[in-house]
């Protein structure tokens, strides 16, 4: 199945335990979140739209490596992007699987980031994305891929933003 981003937002009033516990943000089962289907279903037919709200969850398939990489450090006296702090993580690799990573933003660190994002060129994101090649599909195709997740990594947190929200996030 691959290592795959799911988000989940929280309102500032839980920004606390966010921060202590971010894992109990996220969902037992968010791939069915995603796909639409029942939460431990081991077979399911679904039409593949999202059953959370999109206001309350972003889903970034396997592409968040590629906005990882958009948005991290060029150099080693590069100082990565705002926007790095939210598609930043390892999984740690297991014999038979991996460890997820697990983080909270803040309201306050969703502000910059969405900002962030606003502030990246799309033309220039395209080029990074073909540049970047992760799947090793065809360059137009995995731009193409690359930048239907950082619209709606934007749209995502430019919503948080304006309602005051955080954010738990979950890569694995």
């Amino acid at each position: 199945m691959g290592i795959r981003y799911y988000a989940y937002s929280f309102d500032r009033a839980m920004t606390e335990q966010a921060l202590l516990d971010p894992r109990s943000f996220i969902s037992s089962d968010p791939l069915a979140d995603a796909w639409g289907f029942e939460p431990g279903a081991t077979v399911a037919v679904t039409n593949f739209e999202q059953s959370v709200a999109k206001r309350d969850m972003l889903y970034l398939d396997k592409a968040w490596s590629m906005l990882q990489r958009l948005t991290e450090p060029g150099s080693l006296d590069d100082q990565p992007r705002a926007a790095f702090r939210m598609f930043e993580g390892r999984v740690t690799g297991r014999e038979w699987g991996w460890d997820a990573w697990v983080r909270a933003l803040t309201p306050e660190e969703v502000v910059a980031i969405a900002h962030d994002l606003a502030g990246i060129d799309d033309a220039e994101a395209r080029a990074r994305f073909v540049e970047i090649g992760c799947f090793g599909r065809h360059s137009d195709a995995e731009a193409d891929y690359g930048m239907q997740y950082l619209r709606a990594a934007r749209m995502f947190v430019t919503g948080l933003a304006a309602e005051d929200r955080g954010m738990a996030y979950l890569i694995g």
